[in-house]
């Protein structure tokens, strides 16, 4: 039998950097697109999942660096995409696997990011930079391929770019018109359905905010029947296609931001269930007079645990976030029903009176485990009882 030709050896990475905002300058091998782009600096502590990371539109405006060290390894394929292209501004890995070893593989990594125009840096010591993100909070990179420009102009341009907070990401990442959603969970690795409508078929409408499509999938894997909306669709036009309730998404950027979706929701809490996710959920501790704050270095992770104060329960979830609703400007008919077990911050909250809750992490299983599905059903049971 003869034997497979080798392999050629991957040709070698160019020369790249990495500008902090604090004047720090790192140079390692550049990957992915040969772009410059700047990005504010984040760390997500999951051990894989890293395809959904990238595909996840709540990383919009985000360089994310990866602390997992060896990155690539089991390659990309269109199933686990989260939406249609990648949204993060570039990627920080501490090394990188040249050749992927999946059945499942599409593609390499690197051609993945080239793809999509993002930009990769690889060769560098990514707990120094998970350490500086802790203690100085997140700031501004740049990735760069320019060798010959001096540091301080470098520098320079990082401080000069857009922060996050600046810009509306969210209106960047919305879908353009609404569409019915009925795909359920298709993979032979997806987890069980999250518990399905009795008797009548109950139709929500769903806030793209920056929508992954996991939530989605547990959605219409409950037996719902899902609209998916612009993130500026107003309240008026919602409950004209007659919801049974309202889902808001998960996104990216400062909740704040969005006064559009603060004024919709404020109009539909009276008038339908609502559930929210992440960005959702901040949304809604708006609406009810509450406030956000940006963190130091947010929850980016697959292993974040979270105490369920109604049950006693702990559940260990995927998050990404960079800000948290303040549980001291909650009026008294709100009541929060998660705390994160490493910072306290709030996770959940429930409407002491309306049919309306929320969660600040991700309960969609996708990459994080199956802990939290509960919560979709729990939404169908609001749709089923409630009485608004």
């Amino acid at each position: 039998m003869s034997q497979p030709s080798p392999r050629s050896a991957p040709a070698e990475r160019p020369a790249a950097r990495l500008v902090l905002e604090d004047g720090t300058v790192l140079v390692g091998r550049g990957f992915g697109a040969a772009a410059d782009r700047t990005g504010e600096l984040v760390f997500n502590t999951s051990m894989f999942g890293y395809q959904e990371i990238l595909t996840d539109p709540s990383y919009r405006g985000q360089t994310v660096l990866l602390t997992q060290p060896h990155v690539g390894n089991y390659g990309v394929n269109s199933e686990d995409e989260e939406s249609a292209k990648l949204w993060l501004s570039g990627l920080v890995v501490r090394e990188l696997c040249e050749r992927a070893s999946s059945f499942r593989s599409a593609s390499e990594l690197s051609d993945y990011l080239a793809q999509h125009g993002v930009p990769g840096i690889e060769g560098l010591d990514t707990r120094m930079l998970t350490r500086a993100v802790r203690d100085r909070g997140e700031q501004r990179v740049l990735i760069t391929r320019d060798m010959t420009s001096s540091a301080a102009e470098l520098v320079e341009r990082v401080r000069t770019a857009p922060k996050v907070a600046d810009v509306d990401h969210v209106l960047e990442v919305t879908t353009k018109t609404s569409h019915p959603w009925t795909e359920g969970y298709v993979s032979q690795w997806s987890p069980p359905p999250p518990g399905a409508v009795q008797g009548k078929r109950r139709r929500v409408v769903a806030y793209d905010f920056g929508a992954k499509r996991n939530i989605l999938r547990s959605l219409a894997a409950c037996g719902l029947d899902v609209t998916v909306v612009p993130a500026a669709t107003p309240a008026a036009k919602v409950l004209e296609l007659g919801p049974d309730g309202v889902f808001l998404s998960n996104g990216p950027g400062d909740p704040a931001v969005c006064r559009y979706a603060i004024d919709a929701a404020t109009a539909l809490v009276r008038k339908v269930p609502v559930f929210g996710i992440c960005l959702g959920h901040q949304i809604l501790g708006h609406v009810f007079g509450g406030k956000t704050y940006k963190m130091k270095f947010g929850h980016h992770g697959g292993n974040q645990p979270v105490l369920d104060l109604t049950t006693g329960k702990v559940e260990i979830t995927a998050q990404n976030h960079s800000y948290a609703v303040d549980p001291k400007s909650l009026p008294d008919a709100v009541e929060v029903t998660h705390r994160n077990l490493n910072d306290g911050t709030v996770e959940g909250l429930r409407h002491r009176e309306l049919p309306v809750f929320s969660v600040q992490y991700h309960p969609e299983a996708a990459p994080g485990p199956h802990d939290a599905l509960y919560l979709f059903q729990r939404f169908v049971h609001l749709l089923e009882t409630a009485k608004c």
